[in-house]
């Protein structure tokens, strides 16, 4: 109960934008957990903790360059934080970011990122054209914008994987089975892409992808094997954006 109050807290506090009740409901869960098991509480902690680092800053595709230095640092520090704090407070080494595994890729993993292209090519302009959620990214038609928004966009997907995977999911399947802990961190996952900009429809999108990526690391165990498919999927996302709001330019998409 009270993972699934810190991940119902993540709902309020990025999906439906009420922090009064968001942070109450996030503190309720961390008092909940500690009438379970001191070590649960210390870990769930490390979660609230980022997340209350990112609601404290407006999440959006602002690319001033303000706006994204703000975003940036309290992205970096809901990464950091928890990350300190378990290895030099609590003195384990839970949370990792496991680069260089030494594994090399199967073919079934280079065929994955092919799909993932592939699904993107063709789901991702009719979901930002139809409903129209591709305003919710500014026009790339300036050259500073186009590339302020390709950076957004690859680094929004690499701090994902960096806190959703690595630090919330690994954390949660120290206490659940890992099905329970990644759909834990998936709702949370994808109630921060909520505020980022992916509406109407696009929880229908974002929790199988969220979902997906827990379960891909699980099995990789690998960081940057995710990070791959995100960047490949995010890339495909930048390249659609761009065609949303200019239609004559790429015009490689169907839609």
């Amino acid at each position: 109960m009270p993972a699934v109050l810190l991940s119902v807290s993540g709902v309020l506090l990025f999906g439906v934008e009420n922090n009064p009740v968001g942070y109450s409901l996030l503190g309720i869960s961390l008092v909940a957990a500690a009438l379970v098991d001191r070590e649960f509480l210390r870990h769930l902690a490390l979660v609230a903790a980022g997340m209350v680092i990112i609601s404290l800053v407006p999440l959006n595709a602002d690319l001033s360059i303000g706006h994204m230095a703000l975003m940036g640092g309290a992205l970096t520090l809901a990464v950091l934080v928890p990350w300190l704090v378990s290895r030099f407070v609590y003195r384990e080494r839970v949370i990792k970011f496991p680069v260089n595994t030494g594994r090399k890729w199967p073919l079934t993993a280079k065929l994955y990122l092919i799909g993932v292209v592939a699904l993107g090519y063709f789901i991702l302009p009719v979901y930002l054209i139809s409903t129209g959620v591709y305003q919710n990214w500014p026009d790339a038609s300036d050259p500073t914008i186009f590339w302020r928004l390709f950076l957004g966009v690859n680094a929004v997907g690499i701090w994902d994987e960096l806190f959703f995977i690595c630090t919330a999911f690994t954390l949660l399947r120290r206490h659940f089975p890992d099905w329970l802990a990644n759909i834990l961190q998936a709702v949370i996952f994808s109630s921060f892409l909520w505020e980022i900009g992916y509406q109407a429809w696009g929880p229908l999108l974002t929790f199988p992808f969220a979902l997906l990526q827990g379960y891909t690391f699980k099995l990789t165990k690998s960081l940057t094997y995710v990070v791959s498919v995100h960047l490949i999927f995010d890339f495909v996302l930048f390249l659609a954006l761009v065609h949303a709001h200019n239609r004559d330019w790429l015009p490689i998409f169907l839609y």
